[in-house]
C-alpha cells in the first residue's frame, strides 16, 4: 500500500509512475475520499470536545441542586447519538479510502523502462552461449516420458496442467530442490523455512495478491468455520507474512529460503503452454525472501538476483537477465529482474526466476515493522523475494540442454552427488 502522505505530497509523480504500469490513478476520487475522511474525523473530535465541556456543565448544575438525570438531559441533549453517528461516518470514510488504496499498485522505480508487455523488457546481460546441438533438439516432454515424466497420469488423477513423476524423473526433481536449498543456506546465508501451504485472506492481502487477483488463486471456501483458505501461489505469501502485524526486534537483513508447492489457476492463459511443464496448476519452487532496512533494498535486489543466477551458473545453463518494463511489472513490485533460461526444444529463452523489490509497499499493507536500534523507533521493513529457482522449469532446462542424440540425459556435475553419483539418465 502506498503512503497516503506521499500521495498527497507527490500526486503528479504518483500518477505518472502508475501510468507507466498502465494504471490510471483517480486523483479526483482520492481527494474526495481524503477530504471526506478528514471532515468526518474533525466532526467526531469536535463532538467529543463538546461532550467533555458538557460534562463540566452537568457537574455545575448538580452542585446547584439539580438532579443528575435532569442536569444530563438539559445539557447533553442528543450529543451521544451525534457522536455515535459521527464516529460511524468517520469509520466508513476511513474504510472507503483504505479500499481505494488497496486497489492501487506500487509505483515503479525511476529506472524501470517504459513498455507495454514482455516484448518491451530490456536485456541487462547474457550468461553462456545458447546450447548448440548437432541434431534436432527434442522438448522436455519427449525427453522425459521414457524416464518417468507422465502427463497422462497427471491428467488422470487431477486434470490438465498436472504431471506425475516416477523413477529418475522424480529423483531429478528432488535433486534439484535439495541442491538449491543447500546452495542458498550453506553459501548465501538464508535460513531454511517451512511454512503452511494454505493461507488466509489477510495474508494474500498483505502481499498484494488480493483483492485484485482472486481469479488467479485456488480458493477453499469455509474450510475452517466461516474462514476461507487459499492454496499458496508462491511461498512469498506465507514467508513474508511471518513478520506481519508487529514490531519485530530483529537484526537485518533477515533472509529466508523455503521450498513449497505452488498453486495457480492460470486464469487468462487458456491456450498458452498447454504442452509440458512450463505452465502448470501445481509446481514446486524454492523461494528466496529478504527483509531489509530501507537503505539496503537496492543492493539487496542485486544480491538476491545474483543468488538465483548462481543456481543457473552452477548447473551451466545459459540464461539472460532482463529488467521488466512498466507494463510487465507486477502489482506490488517497484522493480523486477527476470532470469530467462535457454530451452533448445523451444529455441528461445523462457522465464525461470523473477526477483523483485517491493520497498515498503507490502510492509505497509501487513503492518510489518522492525525496531531500529539506532533510534529505538519502529520503521517499516523493505521486502524482496525471488525464485531460486522454479524447480519444474529448471528440470525442463536440464533435460533440454543436457540431452544427447541417443535420447539420454547427462547429469550436470553439481547435481551428481544428489543423484547418487549418476552421470547420465539413459
Amino acid at each position: 500500500m502506498l503512503d497516503i502522505k506521499y500521495i498527497r505530497d507527490n500526486l503528479d509523480d504518483v500518477k505518472a509512475g502508475l501510468a507507466k504500469k498502465g494504471f490510471i490513478f483517480d486523483d479526483i476520487e482520492f481527494k474526495r475520499l481524503d477530504e471526506h475522511r478528514k471532515s468526518a474525523l474533525t466532526k467526531a473530535q469536535s463532538l467529543q470536545a463538546e461532550k467533555k465541556k458538557a460534562s463540566k456543565q452537568i457537574g455545575a448544575l448538580i452542585g446547584q441542586g439539580m438532579s443528575p438525570e435532569d442536569a444530563k438531559a438539559q445539557v447533553m441533549g442528543s450529543i451521544d447519538a451525534d457522536i455515535t453517528d459521527a464516529e460511524q461516518a468517520a469509520k466508513q470514510a476511513e474504510q472507503a479510502l483504505h479500499d481505494l488504496l488497496m486497489s492501487v499498485p506500487n509505483v515503479p522505480d525511476a529506472e524501470v523502462p517504459h513498455g507495454n508487455d514482455e516484448d518491451d523488457n530490456v536485456e541487462v546481460l547474457t550468461w553462456g552461449e545458447p546450447t548448440s546441438l548437432s541434431f534436432e533438439a527434442k522438448d522436455h516432454v519427449d525427453l522425459g516420458e521414457p524416464f518417468g515424466l507422465n502427463f497422462d497420469q497427471g491428467a488422470l488423477v487431477a486434470g490438465s496442467r498436472f504431471v506425475a513423476m516416477s523413477g529418475k524423473m522424480a529423483r531429478l526433481h528432488r535433486a534439484l530442490t535439495q541442491f538449491m536449498l543447500d546452495l542458498h543456506t550453506d553459501q548465501h546465508g538464508y535460513t531454511e523455512t517451512y511454512v503452511p501451504y494454505l493461507v488466509n485472506r489477510e495474508a494474500l492481502e498483505g502481499t498484494g495478491q488480493l483483492p485484485k487477483f482472486e481469479e488467479d488463486l485456488f480458493k477453499i471456501p469455509a474450510a475452517q468455520g466461516d474462514k476461507d483458505f487459499y492454496l499458496i501461489p508462491t511461498a512469498e505469501v506465507p514467508v513474508t507474512n511471518l513478520l506481519r502485524d508487529k514490531v519485530n526486534d530483529i537484526e537485518l537483513p533477515l533472509k529466508r529460503a523455503a521450498h513449497t508447492p505452488c498453486f495457480r489457476s492460470e486464469a487468462g492463459s487458456y491456450g498458452r503452454d498447454t504442452r509440458g511443464m512450463i505452465r502448470q496448476h501445481q509446481f514446486d519452487k524454492v523461494e528466496l525472501v529478504q527483509f531489509v532496512r530501507a537503505d539496503q533494498s537496492d543492493a539487496a535486489l542485486e544480491e538476491l538476483t545474483g543468488h538465483a543466477e548462481a543456481v543457473l551458473q552452477a548447473l551451466e545453463l545459459p540464461y539472460r537477465k532482463v529488467i521488466l518494463c512498466g507494463g510487465d511489472l507486477g502489482f506490488s513490485a517497484a522493480k523486477t529482474y527476470d532470469l530467462e533460461v535457454w530451452l533448445p526444444g523451444q529455441k528461445k529463452y523462457r522465464e525461470i526466476s523473477s526477483c523483485s523489490n517491493f520497498r515498503d509497499y507490502q510492509a505497509r499493507r501487513m503492518g510489518a515493522r522492525w525496531r531500529n536500534p539506532e533510534t529505538g523507533k519502529p520503521e517499516l521493513l523493505h521486502t524482496l523475494n525471488g525464485s531460486g529457482l522454479a524447480v519444474g522449469r529448471c528440470m525442463v532446462a536440464v533435460l533440454e540442454n543436457y540431452q544427447q542424440q541417443d535420447g539420454s540425459i547427462r547429469i550436470p556435475a553439481a547435481l551428481q552427488p544428489y543423484m547418487g553419483g549418476l552421470q547420465a539418465i539413459s
